[in-house]
């Protein structure tokens, strides 16, 4: 190996391909092939190495699992509320070649999923700064990217709007479609009267709004914590007697 590379070019090939040994044959290969056809350069320093293999000093394959583990450890950084890290991540992946309109994408998901009504700007912000990616483009992409990771990392957060989806889904494929209240349809036919919530003070008259079939349920259950506090607040105010 003498021969070939200078002892910290070896270690350097080393960490280069970071724990990837298909990658490390690769780089081999590149340094047999340029051997063949200049040997007076041999051994390789550093410097000369790097001009061989490239720039890219991160393994990062967006076909591979390290994708979806960086992808992984990105999101659950922002859901554990710790925005160093998920910049960390962000830049692992975007120095590694990932797509940035990819990560915007996961960003908006995640604005409902994870943070949802605790704080209802995380979405139109997630929103916007997709637009951002799509628009700009890298590198100055990032700086939005940035700016939206950081704000919804430590955003309060919340899965119940999340939840509540789930389960009035699981819910309607239970019970099936059963009939309207009669009260609520386009077109009245029967017995049943709509009484309109807004011709009382507080906008608020109560009544049932689900078929007379179904049991009515508690899916959205807003958690104590951001805007979901004030919601819930609301809420057990609105039907107070």
């Amino acid at each position: 190996m003498n021969d070939l590379l200078k002892e910290d070019t070896f270690e350097y090939l080393i960490s280069l391909a970071d724990g990837d040994g298909r990658k490390f044959f690769n780089y081999m290969e590149s340094v047999l092939d340029l051997y063949k056809i200049s040997k007076e350069q041999f051994p390789l320093d550093r410097e000369t190495m790097q001009q061989l293999v490239g720039s890219k000093v991160l393994a990062y394959d967006k076909a591979s699992d390290q994708h979806y583990d960086t992808i992984s450890a990105f999101i659950k950084s922002v859901r554990g509320s710790d925005p160093d890290a998920a910049l960390y991540y962000m830049a692992r992946m975007l120095e590694g070649g990932e797509d940035p309109v990819f990560i915007a994408r996961r960003l908006v998901i995640l604005a409902s999923e994870d943070i949802g009504n605790a704080e209802p700007r995380a979405l139109p912000l997630a929103m916007a700064g997709m637009q951002a990616v799509e628009a700009i483009g890298l590198p100055e992409c990032a700086i939005n990217l940035a700016q939206v990771v950081t704000f919804l990392a430590s955003c309060p957060k919340s899965n119940r709007s999340y939840m509540a989806w789930y389960q009035a889904k699981a819910f309607v494929a239970e019970t099936g479609s059963a009939d309207l209240p009669l009260a609520l349809r386009s077109t009245q036919k029967g017995s049943g009267e709509y009484i309109y919530p807004h011709d009382f003070e507080k906008a608020y008259v109560e009544q049932s709004y689900w078929p007379p079939a179904v049991k009515p349920q508690d899916f959205y259950k807003p958690s104590q914590r951001g805007h979901e506090k004030i919601i819930n607040e609301f809420l057990k105010w609105l039907k107070q007697k």
